[in-house]
């Protein structure tokens, strides 16, 4: 099962001093983030009621909910793919479980439940999956501003709450959609204001991705440190750990991802060779080399066992071509 997880620790490209950063892990990516003020405000009225996240100006999130009995997840959703529109969190309530994450907004589209997608997915779709999604939540969510106008709708819905029980949303009537109580005082139309924010400085892609402890070309450990590169090499970053508990907890949360992913690519691939000649193994291996120098020099190189040969790779393979022109030996 792929590993989510959230913390902060510190982070360096293995030569600057290393900063505090939000280290956010989903079953294909890994995503870091950095506290900085950012000017928030309301856009004007799109003319268009059509809501896409293509040119949404936020980062995707993730952020653990855990559910409260009564209460559920303490939120209500909107929108739907019947009609063209994101899941997007309309309202959250008051000291409930949204709430105490301090990490949603209303806006937010609610993109992934736990490993579940709700990109494309209709109104009834996306509350049947909130609420079936067990008592600890996951949620990957992107900000969306091009909602707020709808959102800020001044409606107020008398005695509106969640849902308790096994029902973690609130569900309004369809035609009540766009429609919510807006908290007081109101924000203008069009005014900004600072807030503190977490924005993404980096997002690493885990498939064959390349993690490590040992500082580049040597076979010396870095303490309480590992570097994780995407399978291109770029970008890379280097994490630093409390302790040698941490470490251990992040690196094989990581390493169970990257497996998995790694896993997926090799079936894919098999789908495309016969039986004697499939991929029995894919990873990264540590080649050494002591010329021209008296000590070693260790490089990553990427080793595939297929069928009776063995190839090895500077780069993973992304397609089939890969096995017919790289290094081998039978």
């Amino acid at each position: 099962m792929a590993q989510v997880k959230v913390g902060m620790v510190m982070v360096s490209d293995g030569k600057s001093r290393p900063q505090p950063m939000r280290l956010q892990l989903s079953s294909n990516m890994l995503v870091l983030q950095k506290e900085e003020m950012v000017p928030v405000g309301l856009p004007s009225t799109p003319a268009n009621p059509a809501i896409s996240l293509d040119s949404s100006d936020a980062q995707e999130r993730i952020v653990k909910v855990i559910r409260q009995e009564p209460g559920g997840l303490g939120l209500s959703i909107k929108g739907g793919a019947e009609n063209k529109l994101p899941i997007l969190i309309s309202r959250i309530f008051k000291d409930q479980a949204a709430d105490q994450t301090g990490d949603l907004f209303v806006g937010d589209a609610i993109l992934m439940v736990n490993d579940i997608s709700l990109e494309n997915v209709k109104h009834d779709d996306a509350v049947n999956v909130l609420r079936t999604a067990g008592d600890e939540v996951t949620l990957r969510v992107k900000h969306c501003r091009a909602a707020l106008p709808f959102l800020a709708k001044t409606f107020q819905r008398p005695k509106e709450r969640p849902v308790s029980g096994e029902d973690p949303t609130y569900k309004l009537k369809d035609e009540d959609d766009w429609k919510v109580g807006q908290k007081s005082p109101k924000t203008p139309q069009g005014a900004s204001k600072m807030e503190r924010r977490w924005v993404d400085v980096m997002t690493i892609h885990l498939l064959m991705a390349y993690l490590t402890r040992y500082m580049l070309d040597t076979d010396k450990l870095r303490p309480n440190a590992f570097e994780i590169r995407s399978q291109e090499g770029k970008p890379s970053a280097v994490v630093h750990c409390d302790d040698a508990n941490m470490l251990s907890e992040w690196i094989k949360h990581i390493s169970t991802n990257i497996l998995q992913l790694t896993a997926q690519q090799i079936k894919t691939f098999n789908e495309s060779f016969p039986q004697p000649d499939q991929i029995l193994y894919m990873g990264w291996v540590s080649e050494g080399s002591s010329a021209p120098q008296p000590w070693y020099k260790w490089q990553p190189r990427f080793l595939a066992l297929k069928g009776a040969e063995l190839y090895i790779f500077d780069t993973p393979p992304v397609s089939m071509q890969y096995f017919l022109f790289d290094t081998f030996y039978k």
